[in-house]
């Protein structure tokens, strides 16, 4: 039941930050819109709260925008100190690898099951908008079947081990977003080996191009950061 509520609220709170979207504004009109709030939010020292009594999520200096050349000349890596991004010029997703994680990349003909925590963070509401990376959903994390087909990476969610998770639950659609799926060409997803071994970890950028059901729907980009781990057969 308590779950139930959290969905519930979850979505009015969703429908909130989203009825200043008058009825009459065009889709050329909301894609600037969220064009402008993605470049008001990397000028900035992005910061993440939350709750509304201020507890802070996370907190960076000013995002600083690689190109992919430049990501793949430094082998595929990005800055963590200079709090670097790569931005994809195809798909408009920005990524910073925090972690590259342990075990190895998901090879060609390759099917893992993956447990995957994050925030989502609506950047044109200035609010975080979903979380499985706290104690409600530590024994529901969300979990995606992720296929490597001749090089393409193809991912859904699972809900046949527990149920799904907060992205299912909320959003009710076992497709994963793209943006989720884009660092799954350039990190390790294993499992933690040893105290000084992290899973793999990220931070996204994420336009409604290639965002959730939702985000896709009203044309709003999100922030999230992100681990995968391989679960245990």
């Amino acid at each position: 039941m308590n779950k139930v509520l959290y969905v519930v609220c979850a979505w009015m709170a969703v429908g909130l930050m989203l009825t200043s979207c008058k009825d009459d504004e065009t889709y050329a009109e909301q894609k600037e819109k969220e064009r402008k709030a993605v470049a008001n939010f990397l000028a900035r020292n992005p910061l993440v709260l939350q709750n509304s009594q201020g507890d802070e999520l996370l907190r960076t200096k000013k995002i600083k925008v690689i190109s992919e050349q430049a990501f793949y000349a430094q082998d595929s890596t990005t800055n963590v100190e200079e709090n670097e991004y790569v931005l994809f010029g195809g798909t408009g997703v920005y990524m910073q690898i925090v972690r590259e994680g342990n075990g190895q990349r998901i090879q060609e003909g390759e099917t893992k099951r993956l447990i995957c925590r994050y925030f989502e963070y609506n950047i044109l509401g200035d609010s975080l908008q979903t979380a499985s990376n706290v104690v409600y959903w530590a024994t529901t994390p969300d979990i995606m079947d992720v296929s490597n087909n001749s090089g393409s990476i193809v991912a859904s969610f699972n809900t046949s081990v527990n149920g799904g998770g907060a992205m299912y639950s909320t959003y009710r659609s076992t497709v994963v977003p793209n943006g989720w799926i884009i660092p799954l060409q350039y990190v390790k997803v294993g499992r933690q080996t040893s105290a000084d071994s992290g899973i793999a970890k990220v931070r996204l950028i994420v336009p409604h191009s290639q965002g959730q059901s939702d985000a896709t729907s009203n044309v709003y980009p999100c922030f999230y950061e992100l681990t995968y781990q391989e679960m245990r057969d």
